[in-house]
């Protein structure tokens, strides 16, 4: 791997600290049973399925919250930011999501149709509600769990020997969010949130901060438990 990632675990970030603050769910979250079964190929394909189903709908909240940020944003700098992380959300993800399922017969259509979980809502609601009500820095470090979490999932799982490579029927889903395109999308976002930190952090808002990073990162366990659950 020729990207540097250490800034994901540069102590002196605020990303780092938010992290540290919910150590325990996140552990929770980026070792799930669910990315364990990713990782060794074992997730039965029904689990995976309505997992990316469901992704595919939460992506498309998820760039409305990078459209939200462009309103959010009091600079062009940080619009455009913002706005190429909307467009890489629309033009780039969610065809790898479709990508899939178009080797199980399904369209964009079919997956439009599916009814939202509710661990979906809950999370996509979550997320633009402290984009809403907070300032853009609330905004990003709502969006961080997601948008870096799977980055470093995606690094752990495509450098670690016990991943299942042949035959893995989840290969591409791994080499997608460990590759180094989406890892240097990942460090941007942590830039972005320590620029975004540097005119709006002070220590009254830290208690606020982990809050929302670790309310985000708990509703990713549970959108992991909702694709898990289906295996049983």
């Amino acid at each position: 791997m020729s990207i540097d990632t250490s800034i994901f675990d540069t102590p002196d970030t605020l990303y780092y600290r938010l992290k540290d603050s919910c150590a325990d769910d996140w552990q929770a979250y980026c070792h799930h049973p669910f990315v364990q079964g990713i990782a060794d190929g074992t997730l039965p394909q029904e689990s995976f399925q309505h997992y990316l189903q469901q992704d595919y709908l939460f992506l498309i909240h998820f760039a409305r919250a990078y459209s939200l940020a462009v309103v959010k944003a009091d600079n062009l700098e940080d619009m455009r930011a913002a706005a190429t992380s909307a467009g890489n959300t629309l033009n780039t993800e969610m065809s790898l999501h479709l990508n899939y399922c178009k080797q199980w017969g399904l369209t964009e259509a079919d997956v439009i149709r599916q009814p939202e979980a509710r661990a979906n809502m809950a999370y996509t609601r979550y997320v633009l509600e402290r984009g809403m009500s907070g300032d853009i820095l609330d905004l990003y470090t709502a969006l961080s769990p997601c948008s870096v979490g799977y980055a470093e999932i995606g690094r752990r799982l495509i450098n670690d020997p016990a991943t299942l490579r042949e035959g893995n029927p989840y290969l591409s889903w791994i080499e997608t969010y460990g590759s180094d395109e989406y890892l240097e999308s990942a460090i941007g976002q942590v830039e972005t949130l320590e620029k975004l930190a540097a005119s709006r952090y002070n220590k009254a808002r830290m208690t606020s901060l982990c809050q929302t990073f670790r309310e985000a990162t708990r509703l990713e366990v549970g959108f992991w438990d909702m694709g898990w659950n289906r295996s049983f």
